[in-house]
């Protein structure tokens, strides 16, 4: 081993060390035979010399310097990553919150790079490639800095984006400059991690037919890259290139999803309502928090929110603390804070009476249809602040994670959107624009129910959508957008009957509007329940989640986050 890092020493620095002992023996030297001359020779010999120097400097810059852009590219080429050593990531798996099934298959990986001289004498081989999958901020970039944190293994970071460049070539350069230098750390320290993130921008796939010629700089750099990961080569070396992106596994090229190149791929999501609850109580822990926070609720209340949305709520809610000279962040802190991120600054307009009631009766209708008949979702919060363009709004979440909707679920959407067109109507015998984007939201459900859903009463089945318009007979789209228009006077009519049978809520909800501005969940609950209407009721956290398979392993002290990180 010690030879080997002399010889990455010397790989890296061999210029540095020629260029020093050379300056010793150009110094040296001189000094040494000018010491043995007459005082009037070698005054000679030194004016001579120095009155030369800074032609013969410039001279040799401007030699060296084309040398230098006609055999190694100049510096478009040059490409050298720095070395992340284990012990500076300071990430571990107990870190990373959620994610058991991700974190338990890339927890092999990790016993993969430490057992490898177990795993060589068995005749395997450690992988190549691990392919990371998901939306933004889930923690694909943690769970890698987690794998070499925890393998002790040089890492070195890149991201897809680096090896595009306009000049021919120098993609497929740093490509091979990468796997260079991640080969002379392999030698030394037995393996090496590359993580490049947004891999699809490296790895699209191939483009062959091209009029323009545009797409070879890809093709070359895309070539490169097959190659460096399994191709021949003078060296065997333990190199692990584990890809993150949030694209679909579909756009990258299939010869780099070959075994041999990404043997694996780990799909990264959203993390459900336990895991949500784990990751509150984590980020929790570094600000102040009101002991009156309940953790479970928050979970429930930010139904697929992502890891680092939910860090940057309680972030956003800190510092509205803060502004507001609190000590402890409440929940009303956290409330304001998904409020500023998902609906927009507040903006308050100076509006006319007759505008604002407008506006308080139109959200109240949305918001009595949403808590009254959604069978899905329910109200997060009720405002007549303007946020984001729109003169109100009427926030709602899930209740639970759901994957997939049907007809029931959809209709209540569109019961939702028309119920503010319905309330003005019923109140007014007139309407605003406002309804604009309410009545746009409806028609795209409606139209994607019956034309590619198959959810229309007169049993066509298929998605319309598919089949270029020139090729529909008239009598169809007819029929089609006939159905479509059906359904959304059917929602209304419904809708029509909610209000009118419940018209006392709607106005008391209007008059708090108005009066109020906004109404939290608990507010609009405690309305509700005095007209005898309360709540849907919520199973607690532990029985909303299926229970494991008897036969799943635990995890590893490693990986569990419930478990302190031990030194």
């Amino acid at each position: 081993m010690f030879w080997a890092k002399l010889r990455l020493f010397w790989q890296r620095y061999w210029l540095w060390v020629v260029g020093i002992i050379g300056g010793l023996v150009a110094f040296v030297l001189p000094l040494w035979y000018l010491a043995g001359m007459e005082e009037s020779v070698r005054r000679y010999i030194i004016g001579i010399n120095v009155a030369s120097l800074p032609w013969g400097i410039l001279q040799t810059v401007i030699f060296v310097g084309l040398l230098y852009i006609v055999e190694y590219g100049g510096g478009f080429a040059r490409f050298r990553k720095s070395k992340v050593s284990a012990e500076n990531v300071k990430v571990r798996f107990s870190d990373v919150m959620g994610l058991d099934e991700a974190k338990r298959e890339a927890w092999e990986v990790v016993q993969l790079i430490k057992d490898r001289a177990v795993l060589k004498r068995v005749g395997g081989k450690i992988i190549h490639g691990l392919l990371m999958i998901g939306p933004p901020g889930c923690g694909k970039t943690m769970l890698a800095k987690a794998i070499a944190s925890e393998a002790g293994v040089p890492f070195l970071s890149t991201s897809g984006s680096e090896f595009v460049e306009i000049f021919v070539g120098v993609g497929a350069s740093r490509v091979r400059k990468l796997f260079k230098q991640a080969r002379q750390y392999s030698q030394a320290y037995g393996a090496c991690i590359i993580f490049v993130d947004e891999i699809e921008v490296l790895g699209r796939q191939r483009v062959f037919h091209d009029a323009f010629g545009g797409s070879s700089e890809g093709n070359q750099t895309l070539n490169q890259l097959l190659v460096e990961m399994d191709g021949l080569a003078d060296t065997q070396a333990n190199i692990v290139v584990i890809g993150a992106m949030n694209a679909q596994r579909d756009v990258l090229d299939p010869a780099l999803l070959r075994p041999g190149r990404f043997d694996r791929t780990i799909t990264i999501g959203r993390p459900n309502l336990q895991e949500r609850q784990e990751i509150f109580e984590y980020y929790a822990k570094r600000i102040r928090m009101d002991p009156s926070v309940d953790l479970a609720r928050l979970a429930r209340k930010s139904v697929y929110k992502t890891p680092a949305e939910i860090e940057n709520i309680l972030k956003e809610a800190a510092v509205i603390a803060t502004r507001e000279k609190r000590e402890a962040v409440s929940y009303k802190d956290i409330s304001a804070a998904i409020e500023r991120i998902e609906l927009g600054v507040a903006h308050r307009l100076n509006m006319t009476a007759k505008e604002r009631e407008m506006t308080a009766f139109h959200e109240g209708g949305h918001l009595v249809v949403l808590y009254l008949t959604h069978p899905t979702n329910d109200v997060f919060k009720a405002s007549i602040i303007q946020r984001g363009g729109t003169l109100g709004v009427v926030h709602s979440i899930p209740r639970e994670e759901m994957y997939s909707s049907d007809s029931r679920t959809l209709k209540a959407h569109i019961k939702v959107a028309l119920a503010g067109y319905v309330s003005e109507r019923l109140k007014y015998g007139v309407t605003t624009d406002g309804v604009s984007s309410d009545f746009a939201n409806a028609m795209t459900i409606a139209h994607d129910m019956i034309w590619r859903l198959g959810m229309g009463e007169n049993g066509f089945v298929g998605d319309f959508t598919r089949i270029p318009a020139d090729q529909l007979s008239d009598d169809l789209k007819q029929k089609l957008n006939a159905m479509t228009q059906k359904l959304l006077q059917d929602s209304m009519t419904e809708v029509e009957r909610t209000l009118k049978a419940d018209w006392p809520i709607v106005e008391r909800f209007a008059a708090e509007l108005q009066a109020r501005d906004e109404l939290d969940y608990d507010e609009i609950a405690a309305i509700f329940q005095e007209y005898g209407k309360p709540p849907k009721s919520l199973a607690p956290v532990s029985a909303a989640l299926p229970s494991s398979p008897a036969s799943a392993a635990p995890l590893p002290a490693a990986l569990d986050s419930s478990k302190p990180d031990v030194g």
